[in-house]
């Protein structure tokens, strides 16, 4: 053997973050296939009935889930009808002065399910977006909205935690990652703008 032939060629390495960034694309990508459209379909039936019997759809959520429930509402308040004719919607995360007076007042468990308390009915219908389910606030809000007889629909990570057994809909991803399960919240709220503004636009 020659000293040539005795050299290795060296095997590329894979930079982390192009690893990281392949990594992340494919496990968003396994985890939407598990998305039902005829869940997506029964959810906007349900949305376009509380719209018809003027009810109002409230959103609430934590972090990331707060700052998705306050981008959700500007979609279904202008995104699936331009010209007016849209979602009644509140994000119940949006009012800082509410917020930190609730979480003064009563506790941070109570901020979204006092504001239903008040403003909710049984036509409306409550959207929660958590990752893991099972923080107090999300719980209680989904508990009064089941005493004020509104429907109550989520979109969970994790195992589903506490919430996924009280909702009357859960969009439920098993995956173990808090920013996957941001997006799956991000990603159903845009299928959803796009079939109201079809049904409102064209059906």
């Amino acid at each position: 053997m020659t000293k040539q032939q005795s050299i290795i060629t060296p095997l590329p390495s894979i930079d982390p973050i192009v690893s990281l960034t392949e990594s992340y694309v494919e496990t968003l990508h396994k985890v939407l296939s598990n998305l039902d459209g005829n869940a997506v379909k029964q959810l906007v039936s349900t949305l376009l009935d509380m719209k018809a019997n003027g009810g109002t759809l409230y959103l609430c959520g934590n972090g990331g889930s707060a700052a998705n429930a306050i981008h959700l509402a500007n979609d279904f308040t202008f995104g699936v009808h331009p010209q007016g004719d849209a979602l009644k919607v509140e994000a119940l995360a949006a009012n800082s002065s509410v917020l930190t007076c609730l979480g003064n007042d009563i506790g941070y468990d109570n901020i979204f399910a006092h504001q239903l308390k008040v403003k909710a009915s049984a036509q409306d219908v409550l959207l929660v977006l958590s990752g893991s389910g099972n923080s107090g606030n999300i719980i209680r809000a989904i508990e009064q909205a089941q005493a004020l007889g509104m429907h109550t629909v989520g979109i969970l990570g994790f195992d589903g935690g506490k919430a996924k057994p009280l909702l009357n809909q859960a969009f439920h991803f098993a995956i173990q990652d808090m920013q996957i399960s941001e997006d799956t919240q991000v990603v159903i709220g845009h299928i959803l703008m796009k079939a109201l503004y079809q049904e409102l636009n064209h059906g």
